[in-house]
Formats: structure tokens, C-alpha cells, sequence
């Protein structure tokens, strides 16, 4: 039956997604355009064709038990010299990410895997490109500001014959307040 290449994201809500995206695509990153702007919970992972209902139930089975989590973004920094990248920094809602990305990746669920580098999330700006272009992104962004409140995650799969990452499903969390606005809440009663 084969494999399909998936990965499990954050969106980047517009209008930033679509902002970071042409950004990234205006320094000369050609992947951008195949590339929805998005901070990463699981990287590419291949799975079985047969396996991709049982990878989506267990996803529904993890949003279901979480909630709404607040995430900032703000200046540039980057992974070089050890990998070609330029990124927008998670200055919030960072953690919320990694326990997220360790519930997915958990050994005994269908996304099992250990990872080439330590997690960091983040929004990839520029990859790959000339170190001049690297350099103009990080210092064009550096800022950059976005916040919002992230409802869910997704699932994407990747093309297999033309490498474009195309959305499969989302995964919102069931909807209610957020912890900082239940503080406010308990201020308020008080």
C-alpha cells in the first residue's frame, strides 16, 4: 500500500501566516511557497498509508484532553551554525508546545520518534538560502510581534511528487477560558 510523509503543526493564524510566508519566499526561499507558516509539533515522519485513520483517531484523542493555550511571538534568532535556519522566537506558549509535542510523540502512539535536535519551537523565516539573505531576514524581523490564542493543531501531508505540505485534518481543543483569563475572572469576584 505504501507511505505518506505527515507532520503535526501549529498554524500561524493570518494575517501572519500569510505575511511570514511571503516574507520568507521574498528573501529567496522557494519552499516557502509549499510551506504553510506554522511552528512544528512533529517534523515530517513517514507512517503507513493503512496506519493514517489510526494516527488521526489517536490525534482527536489528544485534542479532545487539551485547551486553548495563549502564544506570542517576537524577534529573530536563528539555529547556525548548526542548521541553515532563521526563525521568529515563541516567547509564549512555548512550554504548552513541548508537552503538546511529547503527548503526540509519546513511544506508544503511531507518531513515535526521537528527534535529530533538542525541541524548540519556533517559526522558520528563511532555511537554506545564502548566508546574506540569512542574515537580512533576521535582522528585517528582528521586530517582529504577533500573538494569539491557539485553538487546536493539524495534521499535514506532504506531496508525495511535488513536496507541497497540504492540510489533511484539524484538531481543535474543546473550547473554554483560558488560565490567565480565569485569574482575571478570580480578580474580578474578589
Amino acid at each position: 500500500m505504501g507511505t505518506v510523509t505527515l507532520g503535526v503543526s501549529l498554524a500561524v493564524p493570518e494575517p501572519h501566516g500569510s505575511l511570514l510566508q511571503q516574507y520568507r519566499f521574498g528573501v529567496g526561499d522557494t519552499a516557502a511557497s509549499g510551506i504553510p507558516t506554522h511552528v512544528t509539533l512533529v517534523p515530517p515522519t513517514v507512517v503507513e498509508v493503512a496506519a493514517r485513520s489510526a494516527v488521526e483517531e489517536y490525534l482527536a484523542g489528544i485534542a479532545a484532553s487539551g485547551r486553548p493555550f495563549p502564544m506570542r511571538l517576537s524577534g529573530t534568532d536563528t539555529f547556525r551554525p548548526l542548521s541553515p535556519v532563521v526563525f521568529v522566537r515563541v516567547v509564549r506558549g512555548g512550554t504548552a508546545c513541548g508537552r503538546l509535542q511529547e503527548r503526540i510523540r509519546d513511544p506508544r502512539g503511531p507518531l513515535a520518534r526521537e528527534l535529530g535536535f533538542p525541541y524548540h519551537p519556533h517559526v522558520t523565516v528563511a532555511h537554506g538560502i545564502a548566508e546574506e539573505a540569512m542574515d537580512r531576514a533576521q535582522r528585517d524581523l528582528a521586530g517582529y510581534e504577533a500573538e494569539w490564542t491557539v485553538p487546536g493543531f493539524a495534521l499535514y501531508e506532504q506531496g508525495a511528487t511535488d513536496g507541497v505540505w497540504r492540510l489533511r485534518r484539524e484538531f481543535r481543543f474543546p473550547s473554554g477560558t483560558l488560565p490567565h483569563q480565569r485569574m482575571a475572572l478570580r480578580r474580578l469576584i474578589a
